[in-house]
């Protein structure tokens, strides 16, 4: 198999997705604008050959590049980043070169927020009220039927990137009249709730064959807006009405082969659940190895069996709960580092500094723990945040 992997230095645990490809017996070929001696040492090894270009938005180069490989190795039988960023452009390699995965006649149903709304509905899982104005007068209308707050974000994006809670028109005619021009906004009922996520990987007969849930407790978007902490947890349970809501999305998108990130609320008036928007890639921010440390699994090794054999059986544990709790640098804390892993040594898996492009979210300085209880996860959890 020829696997090209676009950007494999980045982000970090993509190195880890290419290692367990080549472990399967993968061609891995990398194309991306880091010089091949800046590379770390286990991903040189994973890779058959890189390519590097100057500029990864140039799309000719990459054109190039995909063309120098199909000449050298012969038919290429997957092109992906595992990159938000990146599924356009993989989507219309895919489509020039017909590459097996999501193409261009696709994936702005997977990118768009506006265009999942049709594919919620026709899961029958409840959706967050939206609206995609072409003029204030359509926005204030739409907010007029929901109510304020609302929530504006852009229609193509991740990471709660300018995305804003607005509480009354005031506000919205602030952020109207400053919002950028080349950037296309949604407008979203405001859901008061704590996020549940479903995670996991399917196959290319469109069958589930791992899944998981994690648990956000804050709004990622006050998180971002105001630089404070975040925390979340992966649990070692299901929810049922994730599962059953996360089994009905896959398969109104008629998802293959890929990892999902599927973002649900519930609904803190009446517990409902609410589909927010799915993201077709492994979710971020450790999130990959919190599920190794729940489940007592290799998911990047499980992913690459996926890839190369198609039909996997997962034997996880599913006993613990992982936490990943981050620190700002403007932020002064009442425990230091040393006490930190001096009162909890024995639970503390990882410790780092975060990519500078994910700080705002995901902290400067992040822990990553595992625990046999939620309560001891979150007493964790403060004391690791506590000012």
């Amino acid at each position: 198999m020829n696997f090209i992997f676009f950007s494999p230095h980045f982000p970090q645990n993509s190195t880890e997705f290419c290692f367990y490809l080549k472990e399967a017996g993968v061609n891995v070929l990398g194309i991306g604008d880091a010089e091949f001696n800046s590379l770390n040492d286990r991903l040189k090894h994973s890779l058959t050959e890189y390519y590097k270009v100057s500029n990864m938005e140039d799309y000719n180069q990459i054109l190039r590049a995909v063309g120098f490989y199909t000449h050298k190795y012969g038919k290429i039988d997957r092109f992906e980043s595992l990159n938000e960023y990146w599924l356009e452009l993989e989507a219309r390699i895919r489509t020039d070169f017909n590459i097996y995965g999501t193409k261009n006649d696709f994936i702005y149903n997977l990118k768009l927020k506006s265009k999942m709304k049709a594919f919620f509905e026709k899961s029958g899982v409840k959706t967050v009220r939206c609206f995609k104005p072409s003029t204030k007068k359509e926005a204030l209308n739409f907010i007029k039927k929901v109510g304020y707050p609302v929530v504006v974000k852009p229609d193509q994006g991740s990471g709660a990137s300018m995305t804003y809670k607005i509480e009354d028109e005031s506000a919205f005619d602030i952020f109207f009249d400053n919002k950028p021009a080349d950037t296309e906004f949604i407008i979203e009922e405001f859901v008061d709730g704590i996020i549940l996520t479903y995670d996991g990987l399917i196959d290319r007969n469109g069958k589930i064959i791992f899944e998981n849930s994690h648990l956000f407790e804050q709004s990622i978007m006050e998180v971002v807006n105001t630089d404070d902490n975040l925390y979340y947890i992966c649990l070692p349970d299901i929810d049922k009405r994730v599962r059953d809501a996360g089994h009905n999305i896959l398969k109104a998108f008629e998802v293959r082969e890929k990892f999902f990130h599927i973002e649900l609320f519930e609904r803190k008036s009446d517990g409902e659940i609410v589909a927010l928007e799915v993201n077709m890639r492994p979710p971020g921010a450790w999130m990959t190895d919190a599920i190794n440390f729940s489940h007592d699994i290799n998911i990047y090794q499980e992913w690459a069996k996926m890839i190369t054999q198609n039909e996997v059986k997962i034997v996880s544990s599913a006993q613990y709960f992982t936490g990943y709790a981050s620190r700002k640098d403007r932020k002064k804390y009442r425990n230091s580092h040393e006490q930190i892993l001096n009162s909890f040594s024995d639970r503390i898996l990882y410790y780092n500094n975060i990519e500078h492009v994910f700080s705002r979210a995901m902290g400067n300085f992040a822990y990553q723990f595992r625990t046999n209880t939620y309560k001891e996860v979150k007493e964790i959890i403060e004391y690791i945040q506590a000012e």
